[in-house]
């Protein structure tokens, strides 16, 4: 449906955007994600026309948004945009959710039953009258998706919206915008730095670091199979070691990494150097009692160097000759009395180390 070809965005000497080359699919969830300053932003701009490229190509349904005036304005007018600080005018909720409407002409007689239906789908029945500038936070960012909506474009485009919102409100916008996908099969393109909420929400991601898109692909691609190590700081793989595969029967191999050794899954042969990704929720925690029954091949003796809180979850570092790093139930960590100095042994199973072969 938007196909994005060489991209790049200048501002002065700086490039916010370095030749991006991607596709969004007509009735998918795609979510962006990336560190502030990325380039998301900019990038969901130049998808609505807001912006121009400094060089590169946009293509909405094979059309070169590239255009005259009157050519783009039609275009942008089977989009809608809501920005990440909700924008409302300081008129009813009514009259904010009709401005689209009566900006591109709709007759004034459809407008009120179009209005109660956008309202409708956002929750708000009986905020008619009310003065958005009174509203929440969370209440604003659904006026501003009912005004979006209510012109029914074929895409959604959103730029952070749950980002200063209580955990509350986040709830009920992301399940507006399942709602909205998945009955009106509007697509939606939506920015966020929240890793979690990309889970949640999207049916592919793509991850923006410094300007590149670093990788496109599933929820399992990404937070999983991560295309370089940059990807897997940030979606949370502390757990990243360089070996060498000492051997390999049938796909079980054996990689050597400094004074340990970590039995994988893989087809690269022996002698080929590698990079092991672990993530930190793939490794258990045990007290070395000998009473253990575990099916993870790896086990590694070591010593805590650091304990996290983490709310519910408890990050915990474990030096085992390599750093390795868990991500336990707090419950647990009390439970097993875990505390930084003991010995424990992180347990790994093979087919839970992801291997990819080392660039270089």
């Amino acid at each position: 449906m938007i196909r994005i070809s060489g991209l790049s965005r200048n501002a002065g000497k700086r490039k916010i955007l370095d030749n991006i080359n991607l596709e969004i699919r007509r009735g998918e969830i795609f979510t962006l994600i990336g560190p502030s300053g990325s380039g998301k932003t900019t990038l969901l701009r130049l998808i609505d026309l807001l912006d121009r490229p400094t060089s590169g190509k946009i293509f909405f349904d094979r059309q070169d948004t590239d255009a005259p005036r009157q050519e783009r304005l039609a275009l942008r007018r089977r989009m809608g945009m809501v920005f990440q600080k909700s924008a409302v005018l300081n008129t009813t909720v009514a009259e904010n959710v009709a401005f689209g409407l009566k900006f591109r002409g709709t007759d004034p007689a459809q407008i009120p039953q179009r209005v109660t239906s956008a309202l409708e789908m956002v929750g708000l029945v009986g905020f008619e009258q009310r003065r958005a500038v009174t509203l929440s936070g969370g209440e604003m960012q659904r006026v501003a998706i009912a005004r979006a909506m209510v012109t029914e474009p074929e895409v959604l485009l959103l730029d952070e919206p749950t980002a200063n919102l209580d955990p509350v409100s986040t709830e009920i916008i992301e399940e507006l915008l399942i709602r909205i996908n998945s009955r009106m099969h509007t697509t939606i393109v939506f920015s966020t730095h929240d890793m979690i909420q990309g889970q949640r929400l999207a049916h592919r991601i793509g991850v923006i670091m410094d300007g590149r898109l670093a990788q496109v692909g599933t929820l399992h691609d990404i937070f999983y199979q991560p295309e370089g190590k940059e990807v897997a700081r940030f979606v949370g793989i502390d757990t990243i070691l360089k070996g060498v595969v000492q051997s390999n029967e049938q796909g079980h191999a054996t990689v050597v990494i400094e004074n340990a050794r970590f039995e994988v899954v893989t087809s690269c042969p022996p002698g080929k150097k590698v990079v092991l990704y672990i993530r930190p929720e793939e490794v258990t925690i045990a007290i070395p009692d000998g009473d253990r029954k575990t099916s993870a091949r790896n086990q590694l003796l070591g010593t805590i160097t650091k304990l996290v809180s983490l709310g519910p979850f408890t990050r915990v570092t474990v030096d085992c000759g390599i750093p390795v790093t868990a991500l336990i139930t707090t419950r647990s960590c009390g439970e097993l009395g875990l505390s930084a100095g003991m010995t424990v042994i992180a347990g790994v199973k093979a087919s839970a180390v992801f291997v990819r072969a080392d660039p270089g």
